[in-house]
């Protein structure tokens, strides 16, 4: 019975001799991140988070971004992207197809809008549960600082509303 070989095998090499789901997904990859440094080379003022290469198909790169504002911009570079595609990719890739999709950035969104709610709870009026009335230093300040500039009869009740308001 013949021994085997000890020697370890090179990953690279192995994934490359197979012709399963790992080695295609492999391969999709590493083309996926090489399209993506093209793009990032002729456009490096866009925003890292406004874009991304969300597949490519036969010789169509499709390329995401969060905005139309980011769409257009890549639009402009249309024409400097399809030839550094076409000349880096030996002929792959010779067009580019832009979608807006904003949904596709969402979890940024979510963190952003629950920062947000959690700034405003924490600077929320207190509502009281006896008298039903708003309770906030701050809105008691603001009341007055309007109530500097405006008209007799409109002052007393915004200074009237500030009581109401700063009492706790």
């Amino acid at each position: 019975m013949a021994r085997k070989s000890k020697k370890p095998i090179n990953m690279t090499a192995l994934l490359q001799t197979t012709t399963g789901t790992l080695a295609h997904i492999q391969s999709k990859t590493n083309s996926l991140t090489i399209l993506a440094d093209i793009v990032r080379q002729i456009c490096p003022d866009l925003p890292v988070d406004a874009w991304h290469i969300a597949n490519c198909r036969k010789d169509t790169l499709i390329i995401e971004v969060k905005s139309p504002v980011w769409g257009q911009r890549l639009q402009f570079e249309r024409n400097n992207i399809c030839n550094a595609l076409a000349s880096d990719t030996d002929g792959s890739f010779h067009k580019i197809e832009i979608k807006v999709n904003p949904q596709g950035f969402r979890q940024q969104r979510h963190e952003i809008t629950e920062k947000i709610r959690t700034e405003l709870m924490q600077s929320a009026p207190v509502i009281t549960a006896d008298s039903n009335t708003v309770v906030n230093k701050k809105t008691a300040e603001q009341f007055l600082d309007i109530a500097k500039n405006a008209p007799k009869g409109l002052k007393e009740k915004l200074e009237k509303l500030a009581r109401v308001a700063g009492k706790r």
